[in-house]
């Protein structure tokens, strides 16, 4: 199967890049860089030396894209510029896995809040979101489906360990409190002076709070996946950390049934079998370094009869099950190769 990447030149494409060329069942066939059209793709991604194929990033050009043979596409852009590729895409009969923000969220409205103005609602019936270990099954044999959104990295981290137990009535859908830190690489491969390395090192800083982008998704899942419908509500409290990669939540959330054995039995009935999702013994929090590079997310939990909560933690890394990763095991599972094909 051929495969092309739109926006190959950010931290998510370039993983896209890598993943890809390594893939036992994808031909990696377009990668696209409006910047650095016609360069060699070694000489931007030098570590591909001697395995890059000999391909060359083009320029993004979404009609010739479409009139070529690529079967699927994966949309690593920013939110806005994603849609447009779609709208071309999708009437040609490719497939789409889009990684920013643009079909993530199913209400228009709810779109509009955090970003404004949808950019091609028209196109909205025919997006999914799916974050495989959660979302129900349907999905990959269902025609109409013809664009899927990659969740984002915060909500990942989130839905993965609360929807189950959301779903199994363990803890409650108010009062609940997350608490996340990302790696600075999170803000895409930018100039901006908040975002360097050098500013970010020896130093944590909150930032979107109240209103952070990711809320959307985050609560329109939680309400789909996890409480049938029930409105839920958050205070999600997102952090730069002084790391390049990773995503460290923490989610305090009061506990309906506050047996830690509850809570585990509900983590393995919805994730059993799934070989990206770790569940750590009570009491050992994960950590980045220990999921870095790897497309899985690793979590925990801990009850605290003084307060009534559960405290649990979950890691992953943001361009891989974050992003990338995530996006290709989503492909896995679309074409019915093996849910680990490229993965780690």
């Amino acid at each position: 199967m051929k495969a092309g990447i739109i926006g190959a030149s950010g931290y998510s494409g370039e993983s896209l890049v890598k993943l890809l060329l390594a893939h036992p069942r994808v031909e990696l066939a377009a990668v696209t860089s409006r910047s650095r059209a016609g360069r060699p793709l070694a000489e931007v991604i030098p570590s591909l030396r001697g395995r890059d194929r000999g391909l060359r990033f083009v320029d993004s050009d979404a009609a010739a894209l479409a009139a070529g043979d690529i079967d699927l596409f994966f949309l690593a852009l920013p939110h806005g510029a994603a849609a447009e590729y779609a709208r071309v895409l999708l009437p040609a009969g490719k497939r789409v896995i889009d990684l920013s923000a643009d079909f993530r969220i199913a209400d228009p409205a709810a779109y509009e809040r955090y970003y404004g103005p949808h950019p091609a609602p028209e196109l909205l019936p025919h997006a999914r979101f799916v974050l495989p270990e959660l979302t129900p099954p349907a999905w990959k044999t269902d025609a109409a489906v013809r664009l899927v959104a990659a969740p984002g990295c915060y909500p990942t981290s989130i839905l993965v360990p609360l929807v189950p137990l959301l779903r199994d009535g363990v803890v409650a859908r108010e009062h609940i409190v997350v608490n996340s830190c990302s790696g600075v690489s999170g803000a895409g491969r930018k100039l901006d002076e908040t975002y360097l390395y050098a500013e970010r090192a020896e130093s944590v800083k909150a930032y979107g709070l109240v209103k952070h982008r990711h809320l959307a998704e985050i609560e329109e899942q939680l309400a789909l996946l996890g409480t049938g419908g029930e409105p839920v509500a958050i205070q999600f409290n997102p952090h730069f950390a002084p790391m390049r990669r990773g995503i460290a939540t923490t989610i305090t959330v009061p506990a309906k049934n506050p047996s830690i054995d509850a809570l585990r039995a509900a983590w393995e009935k919805a994730c059993a079998g799934r070989p990206f999702v770790q569940i750590l013994p009570s009491g050992e929090t994960p950590d980045t370094a220990h999921v870095a590079g790897t497309n899985r997310v690793d979590m925990s939990a801990v009850p605290d009869p003084r307060t009534g909560n559960f405290v649990i933690t979950s890691a992953l890394d943001n361009i891989m099950k974050g992003a990338s990763g995530q996006a290709v095991q989503i492909m896995n599972l679309w074409l019915g190769f093996d849910e680990t094909a490229g993965l780690v």
